[in-house]
């Protein structure tokens, strides 16, 4: 217990310590939102990468869908890479760089107006953009809580809510993007020897991918083949809400209107796409052996009284079973890594779209730039208290809350950002009517009983197809 609190003491010392370097030189709202738009490549791909993969995919998503999956969760973290990360990067990013330098835009909101010539979709994207990333953010919080509360006797889910919130307010509004970027390396690098370490001592303890195979099999020969019990169309959508989503998630687009030049992007191109292989793989293939090691007598703190799993405990308890105690700091600075980074990416995005977008848009357009980036640091505190709060009342599974909130931004942006950006005959109609539908959809579905990923799904897919089609139709009144 010692040696833990130790190496986080050390762990965070060394994060402030980055956050302080990042302040001196965070001297405009340019170098605190993108980093004076000069991040190199290896910077901006593990920020890419690690504002992807957090708590969420460790805690919430490997443990759920690989107890109901098995292996063919692991499709999840493969699409993540190849679609998620190389065909956002190779289809995307330079054409976001260059669109951003082009109109002088710094958030999606001031996008879509300059782009469409549409004077409230600004104004509408910031509601959507704070609202919806406040329950991901609350979803990070959780995860990463529940890893704690195990790994650490005597410390209460509530108060692993809280310390976290405090330290992300500390080193992301001392120093913003820049600091950021480099913390990300950082956490990059520790989340890639946690993850080998993590693949190395789940083969040792299952007695190999045979075993592991031999004896899901046993279980249930569906979690072995390469669609699980669940079925296809589940499998579906959880594949096209994480891995289309980021084409339009604004925390992810981010990162290319602040990487340096198209070289970076090549780079940062490879070196996230082998960084998602590695860490989405690993996690979902970790996660289908669940069943495994987390039983009602290994375990019974990951059970409700029915016997019924609590799917967010499963992957703590797993990692507990797994990882030797004096190496399971390691696990535990690999997660809390992969969070931090994402909430940051998170915060940042939130607060920047609050008062660029919504303060300096339509309240006060005079703002200097020293008192938007003092502003951006304040909404940065308030965004982090409203998520802890969400995060204490602990109102769904992580899966289920991550998958309202990355459907319903998908949903609302995917058809106006992509159309918008290789075409030049898509209009305000189209993006109104394909952003409207798709977001309303989206929270229709779940509100009837669907599933979040499958509402996410259905949203985004008609949002992706609603912009031609509504832009053809109203050409002529645009």
């Amino acid at each position: 217990m010692t040696v833990k609190i130790i190496v986080l003491a050390l762990y965070a010392l060394t994060i402030i310590a980055l956050g302080i370097r990042g302040m001196k030189k965070t001297k405009s709202f340019s170098d605190f939102m993108l980093g004076g738009g000069k991040v190199g490549p290896w910077m901006s791909a593990f920020s890419y990468g690690t504002a992807y993969f957090s708590a969420v995919v460790f805690i919430g998503f490997a443990g759920k869908i690989g107890w109901g999956f098995g292996f063919s969760g692991v499709w999840i973290g493969v699409f993540n890479a190849l679609v998620g990360v190389l065909g956002v990067w190779w289809l995307m990013a330079w054409k976001i760089k260059q669109t951003s330098e082009k109109l002088n835009i710094s958030t999606m909101g001031e996008y879509f107006e300059i782009r469409y010539n549409a004077k409230y979709f600004k104004l509408y994207a910031a509601i959507v953009i704070f609202v919806f990333l406040i329950p991901y953010s609350a979803a990070v919080f959780q995860g990463l809580s529940y890893l704690f509360e195990i790994s650490l006797p005597g410390v209460e889910y509530w108060q692993a809510v809280v310390g976290m919130g405090l330290f992300t307010s500390i080193y992301l509004v001392m120093g913003g993007y820049k600091s950021m970027s480099v913390i990300d390396t950082f956490f990059g690098m520790i989340m890639t020897l946690g993850v080998i370490m993590l693949f190395f001592f789940t083969l040792d303890g299952s007695g190999g991918i045979s075993g592991i195979a031999e004896r899901l099999s046993e279980i249930n020969p569906k979690l072995t083949i390469a669609v699980g019990p669940p079925g296809l169309w589940p499998l579906f959508s959880l594949i096209v809400l994480t891995s289309v989503a980021p084409f339009a998630m604004p925390q992810l687009v981010q990162k290319f209107y602040a990487i340096k030049d198209q070289r970076s992007i090549k780079i940062g191109m490879v070196a996230s796409t082998i960084f998602a292989l590695l860490i989405g793989g690993i996690a979902y293939f970790v996660g289908s052996t669940g069943r495994l090691f987390v039983t009602t007598e290994t375990a019974p703190h990951a059970f409700n009284e029915a016997g019924k799993p609590i799917f967010d405990m499963i992957m703590p308890e797993l990692l507990t079973q797994i990882i030797p105690e004096y190496l399971f700091i390691i696990i535990l600075v690999l997660i809390l890594s992969a969070s931090m980074s994402t909430l940051a990416a998170l915060v940042l995005i939130s607060s920047s779209t609050l008062t660029k977008d919504f303060y300096a848009g339509y309240i006060n357009k005079e703002v200097s730039d020293k008192q938007l980036t003092l502003l951006t640091r304040i909404a940065s505190i308030v965004f982090i208290v409203l998520s802890v709060t969400l995060a204490l009342l602990k109102l769904d599974t992580i899966v289920a809350v991550l998958g309202v909130s990355w459907g319903a931004i998908g949903a609302a942006f995917l058809g106006p950002f992509i159309w918008g950006l290789f075409t030049d005959f898509c209009n305000k109609s189209g993006a109104y009517a394909s952003s409207f539908i798709g977001l309303g959809l989206t929270i229709y579905l779940y509100a009837i009983g669907w599933s979040s990923p499958e509402a996410g799904t259905i949203g985004m897919l008609v949002s992706l197809a609603l912009n031609p089609i509504v832009s053809l139709i109203f050409k002529k009144g645009n």
